[in-house]
């Protein structure tokens, strides 16, 4: 039952920690996995003290075990090693404080440590964490390579040494951290997290120089793995351990086989990238100078061609043409002048033929009377009036009887 307090009636703290102590009884003895982060153990003293450390959380758990359950792990117990732990819940009501009895302890063996991280990828794949299309490309020449790393590791020296060789240029943004042991994932985690915040960083190589499956656990830790994930800078993991790659290698947007490979992957060779621009340089030249050859000959071709050898070829051609239309067209108007000439002569004959003046000249005359009207009847004329004969040439006044 829940234990009802108030202001005016508060719970004694022997009351609080013996229904604490309770609550706890119930737990009954569980089986616990983790990793050992100390061990400390004084000669003669009848408990030896550990502190069980969570592989994937920053949380731990102090465990009290007799000596004789210790010495009996084979291998013998060492701090970093993961183990399992069946151990009963304690409350000290005296001081307050929590911790387990530990009945039995088993190392985990290498053959569960491969089946757990087998699980385990395979829910991170499942997820697509481990998906090709998410992989992001290095930058060619990154402003700033971040690197994490042990603390005065080999493994710094010949990314940073090998990086510079390279490109001597280069600039680093370096994490120093714990790469082994209960420290390493948080710190590493961190440091990942820290340098993908920097606006210069274009990409980040986390190194370590190899190690047993044991000692490359970190890099297998799942919350590792999805704080790479959702980095935005790219991610080069260098851990350096072919036979069994860490999960970090499989996030990672590039795996490198070993931390000087890692230096090959990010930065340029600089005498290579020279001696390729000198390589493109002479092809651009060449292939400059074969334009201008082919432009050259086409030019030279243009200028071959008649037209351009003497451009009064073509005008006096042209000039021939015309010459012989203006004479053809000549001779078709003086064609037609004279068949219009032919014409008008012989209308002219015709009309002539038919004019009254040409009637005359045959010797006929044309009579009128003094009102000017032609006489045709001579019954019409009275006599004693007077007449006017018209003939060829001039005319005659008469009048009749």
């Amino acid at each position: 039952m829940a234990l009802e307090t108030s202001p005016e009636k508060p719970a004694a703290v022997r009351t609080v920690a013996r229904l604490v102590d309770a609550y706890i009884a119930r737990l009954g003895a569980v089986w616990i996995e983790g990793q050992v982060a100390q061990l400390s153990r004084r000669p003669g003293a009848g408990l030896v003290f550990l502190t069980l450390r969570d592989t994937e959380a920053d949380m731990s758990v102090s465990v009290t075990v007799l000596p004789r359950v210790l010495d009996a792990c084979v291998p013998p117990l060492a701090e970093g090693q993961r183990v399992l732990v069946h151990a009963k819940a304690e409350y000290y009501t005296g001081r307050g404080t929590l911790a387990f009895r530990a009945a039995e302890i088993r190392p985990v063996g290498l053959g569960e440590l491969l089946a757990a991280l087998e699980a385990r990828k395979n829910l991170l794949a499942a997820e697509g964490l481990f998906a090709a299309e998410r992989k992001r490309p290095l930058p060619f020449l990154p402003r700033v390579v971040g690197l994490v790393c042990g603390r005065g590791s080999d493994a710094e020296r010949d990314v940073v040494e090998n990086a510079r060789r390279r490109w001597p240029g280069v600039a680093f943004e370096i994490r120093e951290v714990a790469v082994q042991g209960v420290r390493a994932v948080t710190e590493v985690t961190a440091a990942v997290r820290e340098l993908d915040a920097v606006p210069l960083v274009d990409v980040i190589v986390v190194t370590r120089g190899g190690g047993s499956v044991e000692d490359l656990l970190p890099f297998s830790d799942e919350g590792l793995v999805r704080a790479v994930a959702a980095c935005r800078t790219p991610v080069v993991s260098a851990i350096g351990h072919e036979k069994d790659a860490p999960l970090l290698d499989l996030v990672a947007d590039v795996r490198a086989s070993t931390p000087t490979d890692a230096a090959r992957k990010v930065v340029p060779d600089m005498v290579e990238q020279l001696r390729l621009v000198a390589e493109l340089r002479t092809r651009a030249t060449r292939a400059v100078i074969a334009r201008i050859d082919r432009e050259q000959g086409v030019l030279d071709a243009a200028l071959a061609r008649p037209s351009l050898v003497d451009p009064t070829s073509l005008v006096e051609a042209r000039r021939e043409q015309v010459d012989a239309l203006v004479a053809r067209t000549r001779r078709a108007f003086g064609h037609l002048l004279d068949r219009a000439s032919d014409d008008v002569s012989h209308t002219r004959a015709r009309v002539r033929a038919l004019s009254p003046a040409a009637t005359l000249e045959r010797g006929y005359a044309v009579v009128q009377d003094d009102d000017g009207a032609v006489v045709r009847d001579a019954v019409t004329v009275p006599s004693g009036a007077g007449l006017r004969v018209r003939v060829a040439h001039g005319e005659l006044h008469a009048t009749r009887d």
